[in-house]
């Protein structure tokens, strides 16, 4: 079964762990400020892990990232971190909040002067509302920013991205605004503009400046003429290259000039134009950005019996906190199912650490001492493992917590009939990966068969909710309609998963 578990869990796609209801795909919420400073409502595209991962540490906080060009870029940069923070035990990145900033007057904001023509850059007709970019900035600082940390769970450390005009915001920020966040993403920024102007600008405050713990990603695109060589580029003069030159002027300037200690780098993006830079850059930015986040995984740590992983766990997490200004906790849910995977091989003093590392991490979820409870009980450890599960239902009353904790006080469990199991009986196609379970009853129990790998009986604890008999951990919601039974969401410890029946 577990086996099959991790095959499921690779073969999942970007949004598959997304919140699904009404048979939509809900990837975040759109949330509006009024701002004083624009004279004017914005809305905000937001996106927050825990809107769909489960039972969570309400305490926890997440770095927030300000994406420019929000209505844009949302999809493909929700999709993306939580891709490289969540999905396959990934952690590349960390979880993160997303606001996306939806344009309203795109010049007006995303511009840093006031030009009145820059042809053939910029026509007159975009030129007329030019120039609010320090404004823009001051609602992100005085405006957004505090209604983001107010409402949402915001950590200190904070990302810009932008792209284009957006670019050309980034670059504001970093040479006027250093310090409103703590890494930069521009990609393919409009450095052209104003006659290249704010180029020289940007240049002359970033030999003023203290850069040192800051980090700046800049992607290039390929907007030469056709045929066009990086060779032939360096002696070209016409405005048709006007918007690269000005972008490795930048990055020529940066390389060169490394005393104000900013960690830098930038890469040319020889296939792709203007506009398909933008997902290849924001992958490679935040992955220059978190370059430090990544923990590698060996086979040994799985293995090993002994602690020793927890102690490299909170080596690597120190590290991390250092760099990143704050304390920072590897994944809930990660450590989670590292502890029930060090479970199941009978590693229980390798399984006590991992746990209990999580309650030291987050002591206001329910599920760190639901699990631990497990641990305890397979050990035979009852006062204790009551207990457990006394202080996980404190924190919120859970019917399947509230049902283990039953079993060990010795009350009669919740039950059902084998006519009554018969309503869960049928064929389930998992979703995203083609796999086919069948549930049938067979001696006054409801067993599920998972191709090439066994029988495995599920066992209510309420109506229409089961778990995995000896496998801790593990819990099926079914889908209903009357007494149709459409599908089930399997709660595991390293994932959630959804099936349907088979039609």
């Amino acid at each position: 079964m577990r086996k099959f578990v991790l095959l499921v869990l690779v073969a999942l796609l970007t949004f598959s762990s997304k919140a699904q209801l009404d048979n939509k795909i809900v990837i975040g919420k759109i949330d509006s400020v009024y701002s004083n400073i624009l004279h004017e409502p914005r809305k905000i595209w937001i996106y927050t892990p825990d809107m769909t991962s489960g039972d969570r540490d309400p305490g926890k906080r997440y770095p927030v990232l300000y994406l420019l060009d929000g209505d844009a870029h949302f999809p493909s940069v929700t999709g993306l971190v939580q891709q490289l923070s969540q999905s396959n035990g990934n952690t590349v990145l960390p979880e993160m909040i997303i606001v996306g900033i939806p344009n309203t007057d795109r010049t007006r904001d995303l511009t840093p002067t006031h030009v009145t023509s820059d042809p053939p850059m910029l026509d007159s007709v975009f030129s007329k509302s030019s120039g609010g970019g320090e404004n823009f900035l001051a609602f992100i600082e005085k405006e957004l920013m505090p209604h983001v940390e107010t409402l949402y769970p915001a950590a200190p450390y904070k990302v810009l991205v932008g792209h284009s005009f957006g670019g050309l915001t980034v670059m504001n920020a970093l040479a006027n605004h250093a310090n409103l966040f703590n890494a930069y993403v521009a990609i393919d920024p409009s450095m052209w503009y104003d006659r290249e102007r704010f180029l020289s600008a940007v240049e002359k405050k970033l030999t003023e400046k203290n850069y040192q713990g800051i980090r700046l990603y800049v992607g290039i695109a390929n907007t030469m003429p056709e045929g066009m060589t990086l060779a032939q580029l360096k002696k070209d003069t016409t405005s048709d290259t006007r918007h690269i030159r000005s972008i490795f002027a930048l990055d020529k300037f940066i390389r060169t000039n490394v005393q104000n200690g900013l960690t830098y780098t930038s890469r040319y993006y020889k296939e792709d134009s203007h506009g398909s830079v933008p997902l290849a850059s924001e992958y490679d930015g935040l992955r220059f950005i978190f370059d430090y986040y990544r923990m590698n995984l060996t086979a040994k740590d799985f293995s090993d019996s002994t602690d020793a992983f927890v102690k490299k766990l909170k080596n690597h997490y120190e590290w991390v906190s250092k760099k990143m200004g704050y304390k920072v906790s590897p994944p809930e849910l990660l450590i989670n199912a590292m502890g029930y995977d060090a479970m199941s091989k009978q590693q229980y003093k390798k399984a006590a650490a991992v746990f209990q590392m999580n309650i030291e991490n987050y002591p206001n979820s329910n599920n760190v001492y639901d699990s631990y409870g497990d641990l305890l009980a397979a050990q035979k450890d009852t006062l204790r493992a009551i207990a457990s599960y006394q202080k996980a239902l404190t924190i919120k009353d859970y019917a399947y917590t509230r049902q283990k904790l039953n079993v060990l006080e010795g009350k009669e469990g919740f039950k059902l009939s084998a006519r009554e199991l018969q309503k869960y009986a049928g064929v389930f196609n998992m979703d995203s990966v083609a796999v086919t379970i069948t549930l049938r009853v067979k001696e006054d129990a409801l067993w599920a068969e998972v191709p090439g790998e066994g029988l495995f009986q599920l066992v209510p604890f309420s109506r229409d909710t089961f778990t995995v008999k000896n496998m801790s951990g593990y819990e099926v919601h079914f889908h209903t309609d009357g007494d149709s039974v459409l599908g089930f969401t399997s709660v595991q410890p390293n994932g959630t998963f959804k099936a349907h029946v088979k039609k």
